[in-house]
């Protein structure tokens, strides 16, 4: 019974992990437009994101900790930090490792962060976007409930979000609404303004 309880816990807590980071990945990203998110401010946003942030670790640590008191999980201490060792599905499980180690490595630098430096600290940041395609596929590889069709879609979905705000960053209408060259007017006397500046007609 106990062991049931552990195996389903940690197959669940997997799960909520990698729908948290989707949505950490899609703040993050969707935070860099400089407009408002569902409605929300950018603060409130930014809110969100640290909060989403702490909760899929927190998801991650009892996700971990239960596949390793789990004994049909087969998870030792040693596949947490050396991707790939794993007697199980070692592929698989060394993506998730991977995906833990890189996680891993952001928290101790928000730890530190201000004795890094907000550029160094920023470049290990950037780490959260390869974590979640990592933990994606570990999740597809890996899950025992990989063939059902419930996490199939949540994986689709995630996919989806993620995709669809990687081809909203990349489009010109990504800035905040409102950041265009004012139109250039003339009046009749042959000068030509622009926000305000009057600049003279070349005339030639």
């Amino acid at each position: 019974m106990v062991t049931d309880t552990l195996w389903y816990l940690g197959r669940g807590t997997g799960v909520v992990s990698l729908v948290l980071l989707t949505l950490v990945v899609a703040l993050g990203i969707s935070a860099r437009s400089g407009r408002p998110v569902a409605g929300l401010p950018r603060f409130a946003v930014a809110a969100v994101h640290r909060n989403a942030s702490l909760l899929a670790v927190l998801f991650l640590g009892i996700h971990v900790g239960t596949l390793l008191a789990d004994p049909y999980a087969q998870l030792r201490l040693v596949d947490l930090v050396v991707p790939f060792a794993g007697r199980y599905r070692p592929l698989w499980l060394g993506l998730g490792t991977v995906g833990l180690d890189l996680l891993a490595a952001l928290v101790a630098t928000s730890l530190l962060r201000h004795r890094l430096g907000q550029r160094s600290w920023r470049a290990v940041h950037w780490l959260a976007y390869l974590c979640w395609p990592v933990a994606v596929l570990h999740s597809w590889g890996d899950a025992t409930d990989a063939g059902r069709g419930w996490l199939r879609l949540v994986l689709a979905s995630c996919v989806a979000v993620v995709v669809g705000c990687a081809c909203w960053r990349i489009t010109e209408g990504f800035g905040p609404r409102g950041a265009v060259e004012p139109p250039r007017a003339s009046d009749h006397s042959g000068r030509s303004t622009v926000a305000g500046r009057a600049t003279v007609g070349s005339g030639r």
